[in-house]
């Protein structure tokens, strides 16, 4: 038994047929390892589901796989009133239900255990009563009261008083139970107030200062895209309920809150490491035009990531991100190499147009080499089908089909943007000074040779 509550008290046991006691149960499966099993855990749940069938008594079945980092869909509804949050949470629920990609669709405001409510009548306050002294009256009689305590050698007894067992075995019991009014008259409770069987809360749920109901679902295929089930679920579902219900408000949690914190994380760190690197590079050459030609082409890479990731039909994830920061990395360095060979031909006096071409031949095999022998070594990885492996292949695809573009973009497009650089310096000069110079005097390698020269001729 445990101590009623101001107003409510647990339901006893009663004479009138009442719903079954709630109970919980759980079945754990302790998969084999993915090399000796030919389903993966997310088609034997939907086996399983598929055998279990409707169970109609049931508030909540889920069948599948625990994550630390939360259901793909999970959606929080924030609000001060509870009933709309409740009339909400169904309408979304039954439209979530239509969408064939989601399984398992479940909301945080269950039904807590049934208690009764004791609502004083007119009369109980006219003959001088108030709620709380009907409840004491009812807690000493159903619960007890200590009446005394005795001392018995070394112990302490106490003498609890209470209705006898038979006559707090019902409702109707309840009903019957004589109420003292304060000039000593005793009324039968069912006289004084209504009784009303409610359901209790389980948990009140709190979000930014606000009510929270939580809906969360599983995608019946871990491959599908949860960004585009989240994006359909916002403008088809969320917006037209949300007008509906003015004074609430969702926010996305779970696995999109947990990717949304990694991907604000990476927006703070990606400019700074970026900025760093430019500024390194910038230093190297001694030169702001061929550092922002080697880094507008950067972007270009993405071309062989998103490839990549379409012919393996893998979802681009954060892990794919990682294998973009060493793309950058590797692209930076084949563009290093080339502009190096440049500015060297063009310190042996060499002419512009003949140094990027012979730069280009004599960098060519290098850098094909160094292609061809990473994405050897990523071959493995990425064709690897055992169930270790498949967090990092998303990472070996970017970098492999990223490096497949980046080299061809390195050695054809970069040259073509170091010409075009060094011709917009040309005419820029030319119009400054009036005079038009040489496509070798714009060049910051032409200018480090004569001012090593001028230097030896100082000395």
């Amino acid at each position: 038994e445990k101590r009623p509550t101001k107003g409510r008290m647990l339901l006893p046991k009663s004479k009138k047929p009442l719903a079954p006691k709630r109970i919980r149960a759980r079945s754990n499966l302790i998969l084999l390892t993915g090399e000796k099993r030919n389903l993966k855990s997310f088609q034997i749940a939907n086996l399983i589901r598929e055998k279990a069938g409707d169970i109609p008594q049931a508030d909540k079945l889920a069948f599948g796989s625990d994550s630390p980092f939360g259901k793909p869909v999970s959606i929080a509804l924030l609000g001060d009133n509870i009933e709309d949050l409740r009339d909400a949470t169904e309408e979304i629920k039954a439209e979530m239900a239509k969408m064939p990609e989601l399984k398992d669709i479940s909301d945080s405001d269950q039904e807590g255990r049934r208690e009764l409510n004791i609502q004083l009548k007119d009369k109980a306050y006219l003959l001088g009563l108030q709620a709380q002294d009907v409840i004491r009256q009812v807690r000493q009689g159903f619960f007890g009261s200590e009446a005394q305590r005795l001392q018995r050698g070394e112990d302490e007894v106490k003498v609890w008083v209470r209705f006898e067992e038979a006559n707090r075995q019902s409702i109707e019991d309840l009903e019957e139970m004589r109420i003292r009014l304060p000039n000593g008259n005793t009324y039968p409770l069912r006289e004084l107030a209504d009784l009303r069987i409610e359901r209790g809360v389980v948990a009140i749920n709190r979000l930014e200062n606000k009510r929270e109901v939580r809906l969360e679902a599983d995608v019946a295929n871990p491959e599908a895209s949860v960004t585009d089930l989240l994006a359909a679920i916002d403008q088809d579902i969320l917006i037209p309920v949300l007008k509906k219900y003015p004074g609430l408000r969702v926010s996305f949690e779970g696995q999109s809150r947990e990717s949304a914190k990694t991907a604000a994380s990476g927006q703070v760190v990606m400019p700074v490491i970026l900025v760093l690197m430019f500024s390194l590079v910038v230093l190297t050459f001694r030169s702001f035009k061929q550092t922002l030609a080697v880094f507008i082409l950067l972007p270009l890479g993405f071309i062989g990531v998103v490839a990549g990731h379409y012919l393996h039909g893998a979802p681009i994830s954060m892990l794919s991100f990682l294998g973009v920061v060493a793309l950058i990395g590797v692209m930076i360095n084949d563009s290093l190499v080339l502009v190096s060979a440049v500015n060297s031909n063009l310190k042996e006096g060499k002419d512009f147009m003949t140094s990027v071409y012979e730069a280009g031949l004599s960098r060519f095999r290098p850098i094909l080499l160094t292609t061809i022998t990473t994405i050897a070594g990523l071959g493995p990885l990425v064709l690897e089908k055992s169930f270790q492996a498949q967090f990092l292949i998303p990472m070996a695809i970017s970098l492999a089909y990223g490096l497949a573009i980046a080299t061809f973009i390195t050695l054809l497009v970069l040259p073509v943007v170091l010409i075009l650089f060094n011709q917009i310096k040309v005419h820029a000069l030319w119009l400054w000074r009036g005079k038009r110079p040489s496509a070798e005097e714009v060049e910051t390698a032409i200018k480090e040779l004569a001012a090593e020269r001028e230097l030896l001729d100082y000395h």
